[in-house]
């Protein structure tokens, strides 16, 4: 028997909004029978992972201190996944924005003036741009593979950010640690509530997402875009620039995961240091598609992966689970949301496999 997929005559909306709240459940209750197996009481389990880290306020803090990054990294992701662009580099150019914008802000130290941080920011907006355009440049000129390149890149800009912070931006009072000095009070965003982490950086979050859903459903470079990830041809054949897309559309997701690493080292962190990202440029990428590249559903499915960080981190203290626990729950999500939507878009069949040889004779009967 061969068991094949053929697409279905008339595809479901609904089936395709409703695929991520299905992977969702598949997704916990996987995970309820795997920490059966390990011995741990499934229910119990899933509520530290889950319902523990959001008990006070501090939790909901941190909850989104961790969404921020993620959900800017996701943003970029959904406009060059519209052109069906494969851009996998964010974490690499997350790395990159929170180096440029460290290397600004521990020059600006003694600055007093409110221009030290816009300029931060924006330099690290830049670097992750610019990170970007190295993938758009290759393919445009060279018609290489951006999933590759982007992948290697990642690698590339995590070793320039450590070469930095044990050589040029290592701080000389660090008693030999791996970090750049604590930046000033002018390059760091404030907090919003005292005795809570969640800072300023919730605000630049938001008004990427209102931006990004004007720049996909409201204007025509949105449009251009749309048009280019449904069919190049035809993008072509009514003008639109396929290689500028490319280049603007890569450059923004690297500008708003660029944004993302300066928010993070101006905000919760205040330093550079190596561990200035834990994943959150390979969680974008779930997060995007769980949100079916729509803002709002974006912001949803970054709430839910910050919450998987923030569980991990609290059944490893509270229940003794190992810090992949976490990893194993983002590959979980992502596996049952693509065997959804390939129930969702597809029919499975069973057949029966004949050989080339068989047939005449077959025919002949």
């Amino acid at each position: 028997m061969l068991l094949s997929l053929e697409p279905r005559g008339r595809q479901s909306r609904t089936m395709l909004w409703l695929s991520p709240l299905l992977a969702g459940a598949l997704t916990l209750a996987s995970g309820a029978l795997l920490f059966a197996v390990l011995g741990h009481p499934p229910l119990a389990t899933l509520r530290v992972l889950l319902v523990d880290p959001l008990a006070d306020l501090y939790g909901v803090s941190e909850l989104l201190v961790k969404a921020l990054p993620i959900l800017l990294c996701a943003l970029g992701l959904a406009v060059v996944y519209r052109a069906r662009i494969w851009n996998i580099g964010a974490e690499g150019q997350l790395l990159v924005g929170a180096l440029a914008g460290s290397a600004l802000a521990v020059n600006l130290i003694d600055w007093d003036s409110h221009w030290a941080l816009a300029l931060v920011l924006a330099l690290g907006s830049l670097g992750g741009a610019a990170w970007a355009g190295l993938c758009a440049w290759l393919r445009t000129q060279f018609n290489a593979n951006e999933i590759l390149t982007s992948i290697m890149l990642n690698y590339i800009a995590l070793n320039l950010l450590l070469f930095c912070v044990h050589g040029p931006l290592k701080d000389p009072a660090g008693y030999n640690f791996p970090e750049s000095a604590l930046f000033g009070e002018a390059t760091r965003l404030p907090a919003l509530f005292d005795d809570l982490r969640v800072h300023a950086g919730l605000y630049f979050a938001l008004l990427a997402l209102v931006a990004v859903w004007v720049l996909l459903q409201r204007s025509f470079l949105g449009f251009q875009v749309r048009v280019l990830g449904l069919d190049r041809r035809a993008a072509g054949f009514v003008g639109f620039r396929e290689k500028r897309l490319i280049w603007i559309a890569l450059a923004l997701s690297g500008a708003l995961a660029g944004l993302a690493g300066a928010v993070e080292v101006t905000g919760p962190i205040g330093q550079l240091v190596p561990q200035v990202s834990p994943g959150y440029g390979y969680a974008a990428i779930t997060v995007a598609f769980l949100g079916r590249l729509n803002p709002v559903g974006i912001l949803f499915a970054s709430l839910l992966m910050a919450l998987l960080y923030l569980g991990g981190e609290n059944a490893q203290m509270a229940a003794n689970l190992p810090q992949s626990i976490t990893q194993l729950f983002q590959g979980m999500v992502l596996f049952f949301l693509l065997a959804c939507d390939v129930l969702v878009l597809y029919r499975p069949r069973l057949g029966l496999k004949w050989s080339r040889r068989a047939a005449p004779r077959q025919a002949l009967a």
